[in-house]
């Protein structure tokens, strides 16, 4: 290997999905990315990614083993769904394994919800930094590991690029939650304005980030969909894979720069 290739996937719920449309179109061109920072479902993928599943079973995953379903539901917790029922689908595709066992570096961010702090998970149990990462407040019931609780790690940072810096030599971002004026007409319900909001303060927290990337790709196609809806696996794959397709060869300009 003469370079060291990293990605970072943002958060961004079903979109995320886009992200595994990139790490198919870049293994056809026949690059390898040795590191990977990602936060909440981006973490999933890089980590399902990190643990040398195809591109195919990533997406079996997220056609088969969704986390929105009624069996997961919680009771007597804060969050509609159970985050530790989830354990046992992960389990399937992650046996026993820690973060520094997998083929690939991997870096995690999950948010310490009562010492307020982001948290960055580069050993320990992978399934546990999952969970952890994936706690989105409202939706999630919170995560804890070793007497701390954590909830979703894009409160804080939504775009993990830090971790990737000084150990890649090329860094390619993927930010899967762009932002498009909206009509008031979109924002019928409290949850509504609520996902808005969020969204907006997520991508202008991130995107000063972005220059650390030496390619960057967001797809706008994405505004479509919706972050909690698991309808759409295969046209949200396509998506991410024909925008990094349309990149591929400035990924490969900028790994040139490095190995020439």
């Amino acid at each position: 290997m003469e370079y060291q290739l990293g990605v970072v996937f943002s958060g961004g719920g079903a979109r995320a999905i886009a992200q595994v449309g990139v790490l198919h179109a870049l293994t056809e061109r026949g690059l390898e990315v040795e590191c990977l920072g990602g936060t909440s479902a981006g973490a999933l993928v890089a980590a399902l990614y990190a643990a040398g599943h195809s591109t195919e079973a990533v997406l079996d995953f997220f056609e088969t083993r969704s986390p929105f379903k009624l069996s997961k539901l919680s009771f007597g917790k804060p969050g509609l769904i159970d985050t530790a029922k989830i354990r046992d689908d992960l389990l399937e595709y992650f046996p026993d394994t820690t973060i520094e066992s997998l083929d690939r570096r991997l870096f995690i961010t999950a948010t310490d919800l009562l010492n307020a702090k982001l948290t960055i998970f580069g050993s320990g149990s992978l399934i546990d930094a999952l969970l952890a990462t994936s706690s989105v407040p409202l939706v999630f019931t919170p995560t804890e590991i070793d007497g701390r609780w954590y909830v979703d790690g894009g409160i804080i940072d939504n775009f993990p690029v830090a971790p990737l810096i000084g150990l890649c030599d090329v860094i390619v971002g993927v930010y899967v939650s762009p932002l498009k004026a909206l009509d008031m007409s979109q924002l019928s319900n409290s949850l509504a304005v609520s996902q808005r909001a969020l969204e907006i303060a997520r991508f202008h927290n991130s995107r000063h980030k972005f220059h650390d990337c030496d390619v960057m790709l967001c797809p706008k196609d994405l505004n479509g969909y919706l972050a909690f809806d698991t309808r759409y696996v295969r046209d949200i794959f396509d998506i991410g894979y024909r925008e990094a397709v349309s990149q591929l060869d400035a990924i490969e300009a900028a790994l040139a720069s490095i190995i020439r």
